[in-house]
Formats: structure tokens, C-alpha cells, sequence
């Protein structure tokens, strides 16, 4: 009984593994989509967001049968609930990387970001995609270090959001109101996306140490990697 209790913990780790894989490659397409205003590739990624959505459900639904059969206690407890919340946070990340190709559907034939931006945005398309697949490997692994390592690796974004921000509020902006709103929303949604990586590293620092990721920096300890103590 209690080799098929953890198997279902097991299974429900599984799943948010498939959901960071499937929300990398989402905003990966996306920003393709986005900068090559490619019709086809933008409608694919909107479809398979329905992918993520019902194994988000699927998982919720697990998480809380095994809530109401085992009560889960300690660790376990905190693999069930951290569990949920990281779902909701992949969920999200799939909505944004579906935002982007949404932006692009709703332009074509015209391209939303004008060419001197495309390389900004590919930046900060291809750093999104390193942050999930940065945080897949951290539901994998339970890699404290690592895990702590994203909100750094976040400055990126933050940074390329700002640069963003400066073109459009440059007095040598030339392509019009419709145009700064659309560029203004990608960077939003990008930043937006890099938010929900990080976070769910944090959740993974919560179920290790039982501590949130801010108090352990606060601590100035030397975070551990890996393993957790058993229910």
C-alpha cells in the first residue's frame, strides 16, 4: 500500500515535469510565432494550451483524492499541497506563452514587433524557455541551489523588460500607439512568465527545507541540495 502511495507522488512530480516541458515549449514556438508572424505556428500553440490546462486538472484532481485517502503528513503533506500550487503557476505560464501567440494571430499579416526590437524579444523568448527548463530540472533534482539560483538568473529578464520600456518611451518612437501597446503587453507577458518559473523553484525550496525561499537567503546559510525527509 505504501509503494502505491508513493507512486502517486511520484506520478503527480511527473506530471508538473510534463507541464514545465510542455509551457517551455510553448513560449518557444510563441516567440517564433510572434517575431515570423507565422499564422500556423501561432494557432498550434494556442490548441495545445488545452494540453496543459486538463493536465493541470488531472493533477489537481490526484492531489486532492490523495488529500481525502492517505492524509499525508510532513514531507508528504508538503509534496501534495507545494504540488497544487506549482501546477497554478505552470497553468499560468502556458496562458501567457498563449497570450504571445494570441498577439501574433490577432496581427497577421503584419508583424506586432518592429524589427529593430526582434532581437530583444528572442532574447527574452529564449531566456524564458532557460528559466522553465531551469525549473523542470529543479522538480526533478530538488536542487535548493539551483532552485535559489533562478531568482538571480530572473535579473536578466527584469532587465530586458526595462530596456524594453526605454524604446517606447524614447522621443524617437515612430510606429504608433497600437504598436507600444502590443510591445508593452509582450514584455509584460514575458516578464510575466520568468515570475512563474522562479516561483515554482521557490515552492521546490519550500518542500525541501520546510522554509521559504526569502527567509533562507535572510538566514545566509549555506542552502543543502536534494533529498527530503520522509513522511
Amino acid at each position: 500500500m505504501r509503494d502505491a502511495y508513493h507512486e502517486e507522488l511520484d506520478s503527480i512530480g511527473d506530471g508538473l515535469v510534463e507541464m514545465a516541458r510542455l509551457v517551455g515549449s510553448a513560449i518557444g514556438r510563441a516567440t517564433t510565432a510572434i517575431l515570423d508572424a507565422d499564422l500556423k505556428l501561432a494557432e498550434s500553440v494556442i490548441e495545445a494550451d488545452q494540453k496543459v490546462d486538463e493536465l493541470q486538472h488531472d493533477l489537481e484532481a490526484r492531489a486532492i483524492a490523495l488529500l481525502a485517502r492517505q492524509q499525508p503528513v510532513a514531507t508528504d503533506l508538503r509534496i501534495v499541497v507545494t504540488s497544487l500550487r506549482m501546477s497554478a503557476d505552470l497553468e499560468r505560464s502556458g496562458d501567457l506563452a498563449q497570450h504571445v501567440a494570441k498577439l501574433a494571430r490577432l496581427r497577421f499579416p503584419e508583424r506586432a514587433v518592429p524589427q529593430y526590437l526582434h532581437a530583444t524579444i528572442l532574447e527574452m523568448g529564449q531566456l524564458a524557455q532557460r528559466l522553465m527548463a531551469k525549473a523542470a530540472e529543479v522538480i526533478i533534482t530538488k536542487d535548493v541551489d539551483l532552485a535559489l539560483q533562478l531568482e538571480q538568473d530572473d535579473d536578466e529578464m527584469d532587465l530586458l523588460h526595462r530596456t524594453l520600456f526605454q524604446h517606447l518611451i524614447d522621443d524617437r518612437w515612430k510606429h504608433g500607439i497600437e504598436t507600444a501597446v502590443d510591445v508593452t503587453l509582450l514584455g509584460r507577458y514575458y516578464e510575466r512568465y520568468a515570475d512563474h518559473a522562479v516561483a515554482v523553484a521557490k515552492r521546490v525550496v519550500y518542500l525541501v527545507t520546510g522554509e521559504h525561499a526569502d527567509e533562507l537567503q535572510q538566514q545566509d546559510v549555506p542552502p543543502t541540495g536534494g533529498g527530503a525527509e520522509q513522511g
